[in-house]
């Protein structure tokens, strides 16, 4: 999990904060100590781009996922905001492509 994390640029804290836990269990879930629990793998698997089969390590095949892009990795990053820094964040961005629109 620690690498798909890092794929998206996000630390410990920001991950534990979208799951809703504490830093110190995303951390022990990293670590091997704990066990995510079931009711996390689709919201992880939803961040991460990827199946919960292939989160969990039983996919047939599982393909290698390439470079994250940038821009949906900011996105990603936008959605683990505070509510009020999200609509900053949409504001800014509408009106950037109301300026390039015209």
């Amino acid at each position: 999990m620690a690498g798909l994390r890092k794929e998206l640029r996000m630390t410990q804290v920001q991950l534990a904060e979208y799951l809703g836990i504490s830093q110190q269990h995303m951390q022990s879930f990293e670590a091997g100590r704990r066990k995510v629990s079931a009711s996390m793998l689709p919201k992880l698997a939803q961040l991460f781009g990827i199946s919960v089969d292939e989160l969990v390590g039983i996919e047939d095949n599982p393909a290698k996922r390439g470079p994250v892009p940038k821009l949906l990795r900011q996105v990603e990053q936008v959605a683990l905001l505070p509510k009020a820094k999200q609509k900053f964040v949409s504001e800014m961005l509408e009106t950037v492509i109301q300026q390039a629109s015209h």
